[in-house]
C-alpha cells in the first residue's frame, strides 16, 4: 500500500525545513555570533536594531582619524550606491540588496570591521554595534 499524497507532501517538506535550519546561511551565522557575544558583555541586550546601526553609519566620530570621522566619509550616505577611499579606489556599496555576498566571509567581516571602526571610532567595534550595522545594512 502506498501512503496517501498529502503525508508524503508534508514528510518531504517537514525534511527540506529541517535541511534548511539546520544550516544557517554564513551571515546569519555571523549574526548569531555577535548576538551570542552581544548578550555575554550585556546581560540585558535585547536584540540588534537597524535604526541604531543607521544612526552608527552616519555618525560622525572624534577618536579615530581625522580625515575618516564616519563611516560615510568613504561609503555613500546612501549605502546602495558605491563609494570611494580617500585616494579614490572605488568601494563597492555596502548595502545587502546591491551585494548580497557582503557579509558573508567572517576572516573579511572581521578584518574591515578592526580596520575602519579603528580608523572611524578610534577602537574597534563592539558586537552590538557589528549586529547593529549588519541589520541595517540587511535592511537597505
Amino acid at each position: 500500500m502506498h501512503p496517501h499524497p498529502t503525508i508524503t507532501l508534508l514528510t518531504a517538506a517537514l525534511f527540506l525545513s529541517l535541511a534548511g535550519t539546520s544550516t544557517a546561511a554564513p551571515r546569519d551565522d555571523l549574526v548569531a555570533n555577535y548576538a551570542n557575544a552581544a548578550k555575554a558583555a550585556d546581560p540585558t541586550f535585547a536584540g540588534f536594531s537597524a535604526a541604531r546601526g543607521k544612526a552608527l553609519y552616519q555618525q560622525a566620530f572624534t577618536g579615530g582619524k581625522p580625515d575618516t570621522p564616519a563611516c560615510i566619509s568613504c561609503h555613500d550616505r546612501d549605502p546602495r550606491a558605491p563609494g570611494r577611499t580617500l585616494t579614490g579606489k572605488p568601494i563597492e556599496p555596502v548595502a545587502v540588496s546591491v551585494s548580497p555576498k557582503r557579509y558573508t566571509d567572517p576572516v573579511k567581516l572581521e578584518k574591515w570591521f578592526k580596520r575602519n571602526c579603528t580608523e572611524v571610532m578610534g577602537r574597534e567595534c563592539t558586537a552590538r554595534e557589528k549586529g547593529d550595522w549588519l541589520s541595517f545594512m540587511a535592511s537597505q
